[in-house]
């Protein structure tokens, strides 16, 4: 049961975000192939990772990973950002551009979360986010944090 009423839950967020991507590149061909959409959710995910670090997280090769990381820089959805600890090292930094795209699923978030707490008392609402946090931080160990 619960295994099904989560994956349902997690079903409904990826379809929202495709109908949203489908519906906004109706008119045109999409700029992000379907690779580096998800090339661009690893970056962001991480947080400014390096070309190296999200090479490893991607499973991919570095020289693959700076081929990826090239094409979106020329179409304007990464920057590549100088380290001020180690001016030899790069982070990977999303730009209003992806930010913009990436926003479509966050809205919808912020919508269902919405009627979360409209729905459910504090408590119940308090206990969910614990919930959560767990999963998070304990239970996916495996996933890059």
């Amino acid at each position: 049961m619960l295994r099904e009423s989560f994956g349902n839950v997690y079903t409904k967020f990826k379809l929202h975000f495709y109908q949203k991507v489908f519906e906004k590149w109706q008119d045109r061909e999409a700029s992000l192939t379907t690779v580096e959409t998800f090339c661009m959710e690893i970056i962001y995910a991480m947080n400014k990772p390096t070309v190296e670090e999200f090479a490893r997280v991607a499973n991919i090769s570095s020289p693959n990973a700076a081929y990826k990381i090239n094409n979106l820089v020329k179409k304007g959805y990464v920057r590549k950002v100088r380290s001020e600890v180690d001016k030899r090292v790069f982070r990977l930094e999303v730009t209003e551009k992806y930010l913009s795209y990436y926003n479509i699923s966050y809205s919808y978030l912020d919508m269902v979360m919405k009627r979360v707490e409209e729905r459910f008392s504090e408590e119940e609402v308090k206990q969910l986010a614990y919930m959560l946090d767990i999963i998070d931080k304990e239970l996916m160990p495996e996933i890059w944090q």
